[in-house]
């Protein structure tokens, strides 16, 4: 397998040149093609998604996310059609200057090259990482899951089935679901120009260690939402809710509610339904199960311990902390928090500030629910994942995070002395 997967990665190395030529309009074209074919082929790719969803398990929190149906696929379209729409991001001049002795310098935005995924369950995704890396002038490397093996298989045939007509079906390429393909891209120096880990802890930390090539990280996601003294109970309880229960599979879901004490008798008002409407596993701190003990689901509210806070749930659970002021919960999501998204619930201006300011994550809130954490929401079009990490990309990473850039030097005869 190995050997067969690095010529198949040197065919879609040299074929990503063919990417810089390409005009906008027809990488426009191309993108809505593909997404006419997608509706078009809708049944063929929910047949080949029912044959992954019947090897897993309905309870296992990857099946939500595992999950493609008409109305998946009709928004994934769509999501592609705002790519194809968004302006050109390559040649754009970041910057430009004139030096005394007449030399122009500008930077200029371009492809990075090829660009390798690794995802776990969610074939959307194999759409989103074409959009964006054929937009963006790059060839890409898809590394999904056995999970979702057939689903990937089906969605990769669509795009190629396009990408041929133009000639650049090695542009996209993907990798056998085996793991032990994993270690042959990783490892790909002069063929992959970097990889993007999307999925779990564990996944993160495989490529993270493993990889000898340049790593963008995208974090697991234990998203807090803090609920000041200050804050309005209308608000709040909508924020909560919807941050919890919207979808509980994604990396923006709410993980753990704190609260003020001085809140503590809103609190039952604030969780109030989400036992009989959604079946919501609370595991509550002491002050926070005394308040509830009497309001909520005994099947549904535990005592939490210690294990329970910094856990990504990506199922119907939250975990929730009562702070004492606004400094101590600041100092729990410094502690727990994997930087991804972090809300503040509060009507006290400096407070929110405050909030906004010193919590290190990549997207902030106030006053508004983290579900919003996605690519579209934010205007990108759609996402290849959301950032952790500091450098070179940091949130929801659209068209401009998929590019690099170039110095340019222009001269008439200049040397230097």
């Amino acid at each position: 397998m190995k050997d067969v997967l690095l010529e198949n990665l040197k065919r879609t190395q040299t074929a990503s040149r063919k990417l810089i030529g390409i005009a906008n309009e027809t990488k426009k074209q191309i993108l809505n093609e593909v997404a006419d074919l997608a509706m078009a082929s809708c049944e063929a790719i929910l047949l080949a998604n029912q044959k992954d969803l019947d090897r897993m398990d309905p309870q296992d929190p990857k099946y939500d996310r595992l999950l493609l149906n008409e109305d998946r696929l009709k928004g994934v379209t769509q999501d592609m059609r705002r790519v194809a729409d968004l302006p050109d991001p390559l040649g754009t001049v970041l910057e430009e200057r004139t030096k005394e002795n007449g030399l122009q310098i500008s930077r200029i935005s371009v492809p990075i090259g090829v660009i390798g995924v690794v995802y776990e369950s969610r074939p959307n995704v194999t759409f989103d990482v074409f959009a964006l890396t054929l937009k963006t002038g790059n060839a890409c490397v898809l590394k999904g899951s056995r999970d979702a093996a057939d689903s990937n298989e089906a969605i990769v045939h669509i795009i190629q089935q396009v990408l041929s007509n133009y000639g650049l079906a090695d542009t996209v390429l993907l990798a056998p679901s085996a793991r032990e393909a994993l270690p042959v891209i990783l490892s790909a120096e002069g063929l992959v120009d970097c990889v993007i880990p999307r999925g779990s802890q564990g996944l993160i930390d495989f490529v993270r260690k493993n990889a000898s090539i340049p790593v963008i990280e995208t974090g697991a996601g234990i998203v807090h939402t803090y609920v000041d003294a200050s804050a309005d109970l209308r608000k709040a309880k909508a924020i909560v809710q919807n941050a919890k229960t919207r979808r509980v599979s994604v990396c923006n879901a709410l993980d753990c509610l704190i609260i003020h004490q001085d809140k503590l008798t809103d609190l039952p008002e604030i969780v109030a339904g989400m036992d009989q409407a959604f079946s919501v596993e609370i595991y509550a701190d002491g002050p926070s199960y005394n308040s509830l003990v009497k309001h909520y689901s005994g099947a549904l509210l535990k005592k939490a311990t210690e294990s329970d806070f910094g856990v990504e749930w990506l199922s119907h659970k939250m975990s929730i902390k009562v702070v004492n002021s606004f400094q101590e919960a600041l100092d729990h999501i410094a502690i727990f928090s994997s930087k991804h998204s972090e809300a503040i619930v509060a009507e006290d201006p400096q407070l929110i500030n405050a909030f906004l300011q010193q919590v290190d994550a990549a997207c902030v809130y106030a006053n508004a629910s983290t579900a919003f954490s996605d690519g579209a929401e934010f205007g990108l079009g759609a996402e290849i994942g959301i950032s952790t990490q500091k450098l070179h990309a940091r949130g929801p990473m659209g068209l401009r995070e998929m590019t690099s850039y170039k110095w340019v030097v222009k001269g008439n005869g200049q040397v230097r002395g």
